[in-house]
Protein backbone atom coordinates (compact mmCIF):
# COMPACT_ATOMS: atom_id res chain seq x y z
CA UNK A 1 0.00 0.00 0.00
CA UNK A 2 1.28 3.36 -0.79
CA UNK A 3 1.11 6.60 1.28
CA UNK A 4 -2.29 7.79 -0.37
CA UNK A 5 -4.07 4.33 0.46
CA UNK A 6 -3.04 4.08 3.93
CA UNK A 7 -5.28 7.41 4.46
CA UNK A 8 -8.43 6.03 4.42
CA UNK A 9 -9.88 2.65 6.74
CA UNK A 10 -10.43 -0.01 4.44
CA UNK A 11 -14.16 -0.58 4.43
CA UNK A 12 -13.74 -4.78 5.82
CA UNK A 13 -11.95 -3.74 8.62
CA UNK A 14 -14.91 -1.21 9.57
CA UNK A 15 -17.43 -3.40 9.13
CA UNK A 16 -15.75 -6.34 11.17
CA UNK A 17 -15.68 -3.77 13.74
CA UNK A 18 -19.39 -2.43 13.37
CA UNK A 19 -20.24 -6.35 13.89
CA UNK A 20 -18.48 -7.40 16.87
CA UNK A 21 -19.28 -3.74 18.68
CA UNK A 22 -22.67 -5.19 17.89
CA UNK A 23 -22.23 -8.33 19.61
CA UNK A 24 -20.54 -6.57 22.60
CA UNK A 25 -23.92 -4.73 23.11
CA UNK A 26 -25.96 -7.79 22.01
CA UNK A 27 -24.53 -10.15 24.74
CA UNK A 28 -27.08 -9.29 27.97
CA UNK A 29 -30.11 -9.16 26.21
CA UNK A 30 -32.32 -12.35 25.28
CA UNK A 31 -32.20 -13.25 22.06
CA UNK A 32 -35.40 -13.76 19.79
CA UNK A 33 -33.82 -17.16 17.86
CA UNK A 34 -33.42 -20.28 19.52
CA UNK A 35 -30.62 -22.53 18.60
CA UNK A 36 -27.82 -21.32 16.41
CA UNK A 37 -30.30 -19.16 14.68
CA UNK A 38 -29.03 -16.09 15.86
CA UNK A 39 -25.44 -16.79 14.93
CA UNK A 40 -26.93 -18.01 11.25
CA UNK A 41 -28.18 -14.15 11.48
CA UNK A 42 -24.90 -12.45 12.52
CA UNK A 43 -22.77 -14.30 10.17
CA UNK A 44 -24.94 -12.93 7.57
CA UNK A 45 -24.98 -9.41 8.85
CA UNK A 46 -21.42 -10.00 8.40
CA UNK A 47 -21.67 -10.65 4.81
CA UNK A 48 -24.52 -7.80 4.07
CA UNK A 49 -22.21 -5.33 6.31
CA UNK A 50 -18.87 -5.98 4.90
CA UNK A 51 -20.55 -6.15 1.14
CA UNK A 52 -22.64 -2.81 0.98
CA UNK A 53 -19.12 -1.08 2.84
CA UNK A 54 -16.86 -2.29 0.05
CA UNK A 55 -19.66 -1.59 -2.32
CA UNK A 56 -20.02 2.00 -1.25
CA UNK A 57 -15.89 2.75 -0.75
CA UNK A 58 -15.61 5.30 -3.75
CA UNK A 59 -18.45 7.13 -3.56
CA UNK A 60 -19.09 10.78 -3.95
CA UNK A 61 -18.12 12.82 -0.63
CA UNK A 62 -22.12 14.26 -1.01
CA UNK A 63 -23.18 10.38 -0.63
CA UNK A 64 -20.58 9.78 1.80
CA UNK A 65 -23.29 10.38 4.97
CA UNK A 66 -26.35 8.53 3.65
CA UNK A 67 -24.16 5.78 2.98
CA UNK A 68 -22.94 5.77 6.72
CA UNK A 69 -26.67 6.14 7.97
CA UNK A 70 -27.21 3.87 5.92
CA UNK A 71 -24.33 1.38 7.51
CA UNK A 72 -26.11 2.83 10.61
CA UNK A 73 -29.41 1.36 9.58
CA UNK A 74 -28.05 -2.21 8.98
CA UNK A 75 -26.34 -2.15 12.86
CA UNK A 76 -29.80 -0.71 14.25
CA UNK A 77 -31.89 -3.90 12.26
CA UNK A 78 -29.15 -6.77 13.33
CA UNK A 79 -29.65 -5.97 16.98
CA UNK A 80 -33.40 -4.96 16.69
CA UNK A 81 -33.68 -8.30 14.85
CA UNK A 82 -32.24 -10.73 16.95
CA UNK A 83 -32.50 -9.02 20.32
CA UNK A 84 -36.07 -9.19 22.11
CA UNK A 85 -35.82 -5.06 22.81
CA UNK A 86 -37.81 -2.24 22.18
CA UNK A 87 -36.72 -0.29 19.48
CA UNK A 88 -35.98 2.56 21.59
CA UNK A 89 -33.56 0.22 23.60
CA UNK A 90 -32.16 -1.31 20.25
CA UNK A 91 -31.36 2.54 19.13
CA UNK A 92 -29.49 2.84 22.20
CA UNK A 93 -27.29 0.46 22.08
CA UNK A 94 -26.77 0.89 18.34
CA UNK A 95 -25.61 4.35 19.10
CA UNK A 96 -23.27 2.77 21.92
CA UNK A 97 -21.80 0.27 19.16
CA UNK A 98 -21.28 2.86 16.27
CA UNK A 99 -18.96 4.99 18.50
CA UNK A 100 -16.90 1.71 19.73
CA UNK A 101 -16.58 0.47 16.30
CA UNK A 102 -15.43 4.01 14.98
CA UNK A 103 -12.87 3.79 17.94
CA UNK A 104 -11.56 0.19 17.46
CA UNK A 105 -11.56 0.90 13.46
CA UNK A 106 -9.66 4.55 13.82
CA UNK A 107 -7.47 2.89 16.46
CA UNK A 108 -6.26 -0.08 14.61
CA UNK A 109 -5.64 2.16 11.59
CA UNK A 110 -3.63 4.39 12.78
CA UNK A 111 -1.16 2.46 15.01
CA UNK A 112 -1.07 0.28 12.17
CA UNK A 113 -0.16 3.42 9.93
CA UNK A 114 2.47 4.25 12.31
CA UNK A 115 3.98 1.11 12.48
CA UNK A 116 4.48 0.40 8.77
CA UNK A 117 5.94 4.33 8.28
CA UNK A 118 8.07 3.59 10.90
CA UNK A 119 9.11 -0.61 9.48
CA UNK A 120 8.95 0.42 5.92
CA UNK A 121 6.57 -1.89 5.26
CA UNK A 122 2.64 -3.11 5.33
CA UNK A 123 2.48 -6.47 4.06
CA UNK A 124 -1.10 -7.99 4.50
CA UNK A 125 0.09 -10.29 6.56
CA UNK A 126 1.46 -7.24 9.33
CA UNK A 127 -1.64 -5.55 8.83
CA UNK A 128 -4.14 -8.73 9.65
CA UNK A 129 -2.08 -8.67 12.72
CA UNK A 130 -2.98 -5.55 14.18
CA UNK A 131 -6.48 -6.13 13.29
CA UNK A 132 -6.45 -9.18 15.27
CA UNK A 133 -4.88 -7.60 18.46
CA UNK A 134 -6.36 -4.69 18.32
CA UNK A 135 -9.79 -5.78 17.68
CA UNK A 136 -9.62 -8.41 20.58
CA UNK A 137 -8.55 -5.88 22.61
CA UNK A 138 -10.46 -3.75 22.88
CA UNK A 139 -13.78 -4.96 22.39
CA UNK A 140 -13.07 -8.30 24.90
CA UNK A 141 -11.97 -4.94 27.22
CA UNK A 142 -14.87 -3.15 26.30
CA UNK A 143 -17.15 -6.57 26.80
CA UNK A 144 -15.45 -6.92 30.63
CA UNK A 145 -16.21 -3.09 31.26
CA UNK A 146 -19.62 -4.01 30.21
CA UNK A 147 -20.75 -7.14 32.02
CA UNK A 148 -19.41 -5.24 35.79
CA UNK A 149 -21.75 -2.30 34.88
CA UNK A 150 -24.90 -3.84 33.64
CA UNK A 151 -28.22 -3.79 35.83
CA UNK A 152 -30.71 -7.12 36.54
CA UNK A 153 -32.83 -5.97 34.01
CA UNK A 154 -33.24 -7.47 30.57
CA UNK A 155 -34.34 -4.20 28.86
CA UNK A 156 -33.09 -0.47 29.02
CA UNK A 157 -36.32 1.03 29.15
CA UNK A 158 -34.60 3.80 27.48
CA UNK A 159 -37.16 6.80 27.07
CA UNK A 160 -37.07 8.83 23.87
CA UNK A 161 -35.34 11.84 25.68
CA UNK A 162 -32.54 9.52 26.64
CA UNK A 163 -31.93 8.08 23.18
CA UNK A 164 -32.24 11.63 21.68
CA UNK A 165 -29.44 12.34 24.24
CA UNK A 166 -27.04 9.54 23.52
CA UNK A 167 -27.35 9.95 19.20
CA UNK A 168 -26.65 13.45 19.92
CA UNK A 169 -23.53 12.37 21.47
CA UNK A 170 -22.79 9.90 18.75
CA UNK A 171 -23.41 11.33 15.88
CA UNK A 172 -21.53 15.17 17.36
CA UNK A 173 -18.35 12.75 18.00
CA UNK A 174 -18.92 10.92 14.46
CA UNK A 175 -18.79 14.50 12.77
CA UNK A 176 -16.18 16.12 14.99
CA UNK A 177 -13.67 13.02 14.71
CA UNK A 178 -14.12 12.65 10.43
CA UNK A 179 -13.87 16.75 10.15
CA UNK A 180 -10.85 17.04 8.56
CA UNK A 181 -11.78 14.33 5.65
CA UNK A 182 -14.53 16.73 4.64
CA UNK A 183 -13.05 20.21 4.94
CA UNK A 184 -9.24 20.90 5.57
CA UNK A 185 -9.82 24.21 6.35
CA UNK A 186 -11.79 24.58 9.81
CA UNK A 187 -10.42 25.32 13.09
CA UNK A 188 -10.91 21.70 14.02
CA UNK A 189 -9.53 20.09 11.17
CA UNK A 190 -5.83 19.37 9.70
CA UNK A 191 -4.16 18.76 6.38
CA UNK A 192 -1.26 16.60 7.65
CA UNK A 193 -2.35 12.80 7.81
CA UNK A 194 -1.25 11.83 11.25
CA UNK A 195 -3.07 14.84 12.74
CA UNK A 196 -5.93 14.17 11.14
CA UNK A 197 -5.11 10.01 12.29
CA UNK A 198 -5.25 11.19 15.80
CA UNK A 199 -7.98 13.87 15.79
CA UNK A 200 -10.41 10.79 14.86
CA UNK A 201 -8.80 8.41 17.09
CA UNK A 202 -9.28 10.96 20.46
CA UNK A 203 -12.53 12.47 19.41
CA UNK A 204 -13.82 9.05 18.45
CA UNK A 205 -12.41 7.60 22.30
CA UNK A 206 -13.69 10.90 24.21
CA UNK A 207 -17.54 10.18 22.43
CA UNK A 208 -17.03 6.76 23.61
CA UNK A 209 -16.12 7.95 27.13
CA UNK A 210 -18.72 10.52 27.23
CA UNK A 211 -21.47 8.14 26.23
CA UNK A 212 -20.28 5.85 28.80
CA UNK A 213 -20.58 7.81 31.47
CA UNK A 214 -24.26 9.13 30.42
CA UNK A 215 -25.07 5.89 30.44
CA UNK A 216 -23.84 4.97 34.31
CA UNK A 217 -25.47 7.67 35.15
CA UNK A 218 -28.63 6.99 33.58
CA UNK A 219 -28.14 3.71 35.52
CA UNK A 220 -28.16 5.28 38.99
CA UNK A 221 -31.22 7.88 37.89
CA UNK A 222 -32.57 5.16 37.49
CA UNK A 223 -31.78 3.10 40.20
CA UNK A 224 -32.19 5.66 42.31
CA UNK A 225 -35.62 6.63 41.17
CA UNK A 226 -36.67 2.92 41.66
CA UNK A 227 -35.34 2.75 45.41
CA UNK A 228 -37.36 6.22 46.19
CA UNK A 229 -40.44 4.41 44.58
CA UNK A 230 -39.45 1.39 46.83
CA UNK A 231 -38.71 3.43 49.95
CA UNK A 232 -42.67 4.94 48.96
CA UNK A 233 -44.12 1.51 48.73
CA UNK A 234 -43.04 0.51 52.45
CA UNK A 235 -43.98 3.34 53.78
CA UNK A 236 -47.50 3.43 52.35
CA UNK A 237 -48.01 0.16 53.53
CA UNK A 238 -46.85 0.90 57.00
CA UNK A 239 -49.32 3.11 56.98
CA UNK A 240 -51.68 0.83 55.94
CA UNK A 241 -51.11 -1.40 58.97
CA UNK A 242 -51.56 1.36 61.31
CA UNK A 243 -54.65 2.11 59.87
CA UNK A 244 -56.10 -1.47 60.08
CA UNK A 245 -55.01 -1.35 63.69
CA UNK A 246 -57.32 1.85 64.44
CA UNK A 247 -60.20 -0.78 62.35
CA UNK A 248 -59.34 -3.44 64.63
CA UNK A 249 -59.67 -1.84 68.00
CA UNK A 250 -62.89 0.13 66.71
CA UNK A 251 -64.30 -3.45 66.17
CA UNK A 252 -62.60 -4.56 69.62
CA UNK A 253 -64.95 -1.37 71.30
CA UNK A 254 -67.89 -2.59 68.75
CA UNK A 255 -67.53 -6.24 70.32
CA UNK A 256 -68.05 -5.34 73.60
CA UNK A 257 -70.80 -3.35 73.27
CA UNK A 258 -72.51 -6.05 71.56
CA UNK A 259 -72.36 -7.47 75.57
CA UNK A 260 -74.45 -4.45 76.72
CA UNK A 261 -76.52 -4.75 73.80
CA UNK A 262 -77.72 -8.55 74.40
CA UNK A 263 -78.61 -7.44 78.51
CA UNK A 264 -80.81 -5.14 76.53
CA UNK A 265 -82.13 -7.55 74.01
CA UNK A 266 -83.52 -9.65 76.77
CA UNK A 267 -85.27 -7.20 78.24
CA UNK A 268 -86.85 -5.92 75.64
CA UNK A 269 -90.71 -6.64 75.28
CA UNK A 270 -91.34 -5.21 71.64
CA UNK A 271 -90.94 -8.15 68.74
CA UNK A 272 -90.34 -5.63 66.02
CA UNK A 273 -87.47 -3.40 68.17
CA UNK A 274 -86.08 -6.78 69.20
CA UNK A 275 -85.82 -7.44 65.23
CA UNK A 276 -83.99 -4.19 64.64
CA UNK A 277 -81.53 -5.01 67.16
CA UNK A 278 -80.70 -8.61 65.64
CA UNK A 279 -80.33 -7.44 61.99
CA UNK A 280 -77.81 -4.77 63.67
CA UNK A 281 -76.02 -7.23 65.89
CA UNK A 282 -75.55 -9.74 63.15
CA UNK A 283 -74.00 -6.74 60.88
CA UNK A 284 -71.35 -5.94 63.99
CA UNK A 285 -70.25 -9.62 64.33
CA UNK A 286 -69.72 -10.72 60.53
CA UNK A 287 -67.35 -7.31 60.82
CA UNK A 288 -65.87 -9.00 63.86
CA UNK A 289 -65.71 -12.24 62.02
CA UNK A 290 -63.00 -11.32 59.23
CA UNK A 291 -60.70 -10.77 61.88
CA UNK A 292 -57.58 -13.33 62.24
CA UNK A 293 -55.92 -15.03 64.49
CA UNK A 294 -52.74 -16.35 63.54
CA UNK A 295 -50.52 -15.53 66.48
CA UNK A 296 -48.60 -12.42 64.96
CA UNK A 297 -50.22 -9.13 65.70
CA UNK A 298 -48.48 -7.40 62.72
CA UNK A 299 -49.95 -10.08 60.42
CA UNK A 300 -53.78 -10.82 62.00
CA UNK A 301 -53.88 -7.18 61.49
CA UNK A 302 -52.77 -6.70 57.85
CA UNK A 303 -55.01 -10.10 57.20
CA UNK A 304 -58.05 -8.11 59.04
CA UNK A 305 -57.66 -4.98 57.27
CA UNK A 306 -57.14 -6.87 53.71
CA UNK A 307 -60.34 -9.11 54.61
CA UNK A 308 -62.57 -6.56 55.36
CA UNK A 309 -61.46 -4.84 51.79
CA UNK A 310 -62.08 -8.28 50.17
CA UNK A 311 -65.21 -8.41 51.90
CA UNK A 312 -66.64 -5.77 50.29
CA UNK A 313 -65.92 -6.28 46.88
CA UNK A 314 -66.49 -9.90 46.83
CA UNK A 315 -62.97 -11.36 46.84
CA UNK A 316 -62.69 -14.51 48.67
CA UNK A 317 -59.72 -14.24 51.43
CA UNK A 318 -58.50 -17.42 52.89
CA UNK A 319 -55.53 -17.77 55.23
CA UNK A 320 -53.80 -21.20 56.57
CA UNK A 321 -51.06 -19.15 58.70
CA UNK A 322 -48.62 -20.06 62.05
CA UNK A 323 -47.82 -16.02 62.16
CA UNK A 324 -45.60 -16.75 65.30
CA UNK A 325 -42.97 -18.34 62.94
CA UNK A 326 -42.65 -14.47 61.77
CA UNK A 327 -41.52 -13.09 65.09
CA UNK A 328 -37.88 -12.91 63.63
CA UNK A 329 -38.95 -10.20 61.22
CA UNK A 330 -38.85 -6.66 61.89
CA UNK A 331 -42.55 -4.99 61.28
CA UNK A 332 -41.76 -2.95 58.34
CA UNK A 333 -40.50 -6.41 56.44
CA UNK A 334 -43.67 -8.14 57.23
CA UNK A 335 -45.79 -5.21 56.17
CA UNK A 336 -43.59 -5.10 53.07
CA UNK A 337 -44.21 -8.56 52.33
CA UNK A 338 -47.81 -9.43 52.98
CA UNK A 339 -49.03 -5.77 52.01
CA UNK A 340 -47.51 -6.14 48.63
CA UNK A 341 -48.35 -9.62 48.10
CA UNK A 342 -52.19 -9.66 48.63
CA UNK A 343 -52.15 -5.61 46.88
CA UNK A 344 -51.59 -6.91 43.68
CA UNK A 345 -53.72 -10.20 44.46
CA UNK A 346 -56.55 -8.12 45.01
CA UNK A 347 -55.98 -5.72 42.43
CA UNK A 348 -56.24 -8.71 40.49
CA UNK A 349 -59.59 -10.08 41.40
CA UNK A 350 -61.54 -7.45 41.17
CA UNK A 351 -60.61 -6.84 37.26
CA UNK A 352 -62.13 -10.27 36.79
CA UNK A 353 -65.85 -10.44 35.90
CA UNK A 354 -66.83 -13.70 37.31
CA UNK A 355 -67.12 -13.08 41.17
CA UNK A 356 -67.18 -17.05 42.09
CA UNK A 357 -63.40 -16.86 40.58
CA UNK A 358 -62.21 -13.79 43.16
CA UNK A 359 -59.97 -16.34 44.99
CA UNK A 360 -56.74 -15.82 46.92
CA UNK A 361 -55.24 -18.02 49.57
CA UNK A 362 -52.32 -17.03 51.98
CA UNK A 363 -50.45 -19.73 53.62
CA UNK A 364 -47.53 -19.57 56.30
CA UNK A 365 -45.77 -22.63 57.17
CA UNK A 366 -42.42 -24.20 58.02
CA UNK A 367 -40.57 -26.30 55.92
CA UNK A 368 -37.69 -27.92 57.48
CA UNK A 369 -35.41 -25.53 58.39
CA UNK A 370 -37.62 -22.50 56.21
CA UNK A 371 -40.42 -20.37 56.17
CA UNK A 372 -42.20 -20.76 53.20
CA UNK A 373 -44.62 -17.65 52.57
CA UNK A 374 -47.13 -18.75 49.46
CA UNK A 375 -49.74 -16.23 48.36
CA UNK A 376 -52.02 -17.82 45.45
CA UNK A 377 -55.03 -15.99 43.63
CA UNK A 378 -57.18 -16.77 40.11
CA UNK A 379 -55.45 -14.94 37.02
CA UNK A 380 -57.22 -14.59 33.77
CA UNK A 381 -54.41 -13.07 30.66
CA UNK A 382 -50.81 -14.23 30.01
CA UNK A 383 -48.52 -12.90 31.79
CA UNK A 384 -44.88 -11.16 30.73
CA UNK A 385 -42.11 -11.59 32.97
CA UNK A 386 -39.15 -10.29 32.81
CA UNK A 387 -35.70 -10.68 35.43
CA UNK A 388 -37.94 -13.29 36.90
CA UNK A 389 -40.86 -11.03 38.06
CA UNK A 390 -44.03 -10.30 35.75
CA UNK A 391 -44.02 -6.70 33.87
CA UNK A 392 -46.96 -4.66 35.20
CA UNK A 393 -49.05 -4.47 32.75
CA UNK A 394 -49.88 -0.22 33.82
CA UNK A 395 -49.17 1.96 31.09
CA UNK A 396 -47.12 4.66 33.58
CA UNK A 397 -44.44 2.13 34.23
CA UNK A 398 -42.43 4.78 36.50
CA UNK A 399 -44.46 4.34 39.11
CA UNK A 400 -45.74 0.96 39.07
CA UNK A 401 -44.14 -2.57 39.29
CA UNK A 402 -41.95 -2.26 42.26
CA UNK A 403 -44.22 -4.49 44.57
CA UNK A 404 -42.66 -7.30 44.11
CA UNK A 405 -38.87 -5.73 43.84
CA UNK A 406 -39.51 -4.66 46.99
CA UNK A 407 -40.83 -7.99 47.86
CA UNK A 408 -37.71 -9.35 46.81
CA UNK A 409 -35.33 -6.85 48.18
CA UNK A 410 -36.78 -7.58 51.25
CA UNK A 411 -36.57 -11.41 51.02
CA UNK A 412 -32.65 -10.84 50.10
CA UNK A 413 -32.73 -8.86 53.75
CA UNK A 414 -33.03 -12.37 55.22
CA UNK A 415 -30.98 -13.97 52.91
CA UNK A 416 -34.38 -15.80 51.30
CA UNK A 417 -35.50 -16.21 47.48
CA UNK A 418 -39.09 -15.24 45.96
CA UNK A 419 -40.44 -17.37 42.81
CA UNK A 420 -42.93 -16.54 40.58
CA UNK A 421 -44.98 -18.58 38.48
CA UNK A 422 -48.39 -18.71 36.85
CA UNK A 423 -49.83 -21.98 35.60
CA UNK A 424 -53.26 -22.70 34.70
CA UNK A 425 -54.95 -19.43 35.43
CA UNK A 426 -53.16 -19.27 39.17
CA UNK A 427 -50.32 -17.12 39.86
CA UNK A 428 -48.52 -17.92 42.77
CA UNK A 429 -45.96 -15.92 44.68
CA UNK A 430 -43.45 -17.82 47.06
CA UNK A 431 -41.24 -16.21 49.47
CA UNK A 432 -38.24 -18.62 50.74
CA UNK A 433 -36.68 -17.38 54.18
CA UNK A 434 -34.45 -19.43 56.34
CA UNK A 435 -35.37 -19.60 59.92
CA UNK A 436 -33.49 -18.58 62.65
CA UNK A 437 -31.26 -20.92 64.71
CA UNK A 438 -33.22 -21.50 68.01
Amino acid sequence: MSGPELTNIPRIYTALAEWLACLVYMAPFHKRFRGGWTAVAAVLFLLVQGAFLQLTDNVPIAWWIPCMAAAVGLMFSFIYTCCDLPALDAGYCCVRAFLLAEFAAALEWQLYYFAAQLGGTNAGWFCTLFVCVVYLTVFALMHLIESHTRAGSRLLHVSGREFAAAAVIGISAFLMSNLSYVFTNTPFSSSYRMEIFNIRTLMDLGGLAILYAYHLQRGELRMKHELDAINNILQNQYVQYQQSRESIDLIDRKYHDLKHQIAALRAEPDPARRSAWLDEMESDIKSYEAQNKTGNQVLDTLLTGKSLYCQKHDIGLTCVADGTLLDFMDVMDICTVFGNALDNAIECEKAIPDREKRLIHVSVSRQKGFLLLRFENYCEGVLQFEDGLPVTTKKDRSYHGYGLKSIRQTAKKYGGTVTVRAERNWFELRVLLPLPEE
